[in-house]
């Protein structure tokens, strides 16, 4: 290559450092905060690119349940994964402010496929004491996980079909519900049906599980 090719291609990339440079700083708090409060923007976020989402962080991090709500709703619209978002929203996986969670919970999945974002909502569903926050629980994991490969659903299949055997009736019947909307199939499972009826139609979920995994 020439003298004359390298010097034009280190000014190339000194422009291209140059504008991403200038991109990165047109991102700011305070325009962020500007387009969320008091009414999410969320197109005009959306514009700003997958760079605002360690702004919304920030933001988050600062900010009041109200407002934190708010953010965790334009991180379930944007739909982007982002480790900054999963980071501060599972601060409040467990807070007892009904809005906030919600918001939470449902914007998890469409930030992260990690395994702990699934094993935290399986946790809220069975486990939480309100069973609002187990109802909406299953939702997130119905129709959240947005970013879940094939191969990652097989936990979150695992964790469902284990909720068919828990003890309280709610549980089961949330837990066939997001099975059913993941699958679309119920295998026979009726979660007020006898001790029996109920085990053998996890047999048959568990041999589903079987036979999806090898497929794989």
């Amino acid at each position: 290559m020439s003298i004359r090719g390298s010097s034009f291609l280190a000014v190339l990339a000194t422009l291209v450092l140059a504008v991403g440079a200038a991109a990165g700083a047109a991102v700011d708090e305070r325009q962020v905060s500007a387009l969320l409060f008091p009414t999410a923007k969320v197109e005009e976020v959306r514009a700003l690119g997958p760079g605002v989402l360690p702004v919304l962080a920030r933001v988050y991090e600062r900010s009041d349940p109200q407002q934190r709500a708010v953010i965790a709703e334009t991180f379930y619209a944007l739909g982007w994964k982002s480790p900054d978002a999963k980071r501060v929203l599972m601060r409040d996986v467990h807070t007892q402010d009904a809005h906030l969670r919600l918001q939470v919970q449902w914007a998890l999945g469409r930030v992260s496929d990690d395994p702990d974002v699934v094993d935290v909502l399986l946790a809220n569903m069975q486990d939480d004491g309100n069973p609002l926050f187990r109802d909406k629980a299953a939702c997130a994991l119905a129709n959240d996980q947005i970013h879940l490969s094939e191969a990652q659903k097989v936990r979150l299949y695992e964790g469902l079909i284990r909720a068919l055997r828990d003890p309280k009736p709610q549980v089961r019947d949330i837990a066939l519900k997001a099975l059913q909307i993941q699958t679309g199939q119920t295998k026979g499972y009726n979660p007020n049906g006898s001790p029996d009826e109920r085990e053998a139609a996890v047999q048959a979920w568990l041999r589903w599980l079987q036979e999806y995994r090898a497929s794989l």
